[in-house]
């Protein structure tokens, strides 16, 4: 099981590891990791590894068997070998990126608060999918509104419960196409705010800022008709 050092700190850009097994394909599995794991419609990361003077391309990284993350090498090249010690180092540039995205469409989602049926994140901009039968009527209202809880800075924080706390409150689950990882008994939750100027709590196992402001300002983009009871609405940030 590789320990995901990403959860316990989603600013830790470098760490040693350890290369525990190569899979068939010619991934790299370590026994802790900083690289996120393609999941919840977020990339995996990207970046560097490097061991005994020699370096390699980490092209992203996606989860293989249990809990194990799996770098996926860039080319084809010698890998360091198994039980060598290596140094990671996540694109920092463009993990920043996917955390204030993320974070800017659980804001979407807080601000437009419908079953959401789809989603996806990229470097500087994202989507959600609504079950919305006819799009916004005032989309200048709805940039507004998440450009108000960008410049509110609120707090972005995490709290565990268990499995049977999450049974009992299904409404804690907005997204319609993606289950809450279970099997370990403990579900993580993202807050957004705190006691009366929280405005969100979903689960969520992806990689957030510490704060609303670190989003910058957010503007909306088009927003597509994706079937009869379906709207696709984008995001983009400004830097």
């Amino acid at each position: 099981m590789t320990e995901s050092l990403f959860r316990q700190d989603a600013y830790l850009r470098t760490a040693k590891a350890q290369v525990v097994a190569h899979t068939p394909e010619g991934g790299i599995v370590l026994d802790r990791s900083v690289f996120y794991p393609t999941g919840g419609g977020q990339p995996g990361d990207s970046g560097l590894i490097t061991w005994d003077g020699k370096e390699m391309t980490i092209a992203t990284a996606v989860k293989g068997e249990g809990d194990d993350v799996v770098l996926v090498p860039a080319e084809a090249m010698a890998l360091p070998p198994v039980d060598a010690y290596i140094e990671q180092e996540i694109d920092w540039e463009r993990r920043h990126r996917h955390m204030r995205v993320h974070t800017a469409l659980h804001l979407l989602s807080v601000v437009l608060p419908l079953p959401v049926t789809g989603g996806q994140i990229a470097a500087g901009r994202g989507r959600l999918d609504f079950a919305m039968p006819e799009p916004p009527q005032d989309r200048d209202m709805v940039q507004d509104a998440l450009r108000l809880l960008v410049d509110q800075d609120l707090e972005v924080s995490e709290t565990w419960v268990s499995e049977a706390v999450l049974d009992a409150t299904p409404e804690l689950v907005r997204t319609m196409s993606v289950t809450p990882p279970r099997g370990t008994g403990q579900v993580r939750l993202v807050r957004i705010g705190r006691g009366v100027d929280q405005v969100d709590l979903q689960p969520c196992g992806g990689t957030h800022v510490a704060r609303t402001g670190e989003i910058g300002e957010i503007t909306l983009g088009k927003i597509e008709n994706k079937g009869r009871q379906n709207r696709r609405v984008h995001i983009s940030l400004n830097v």
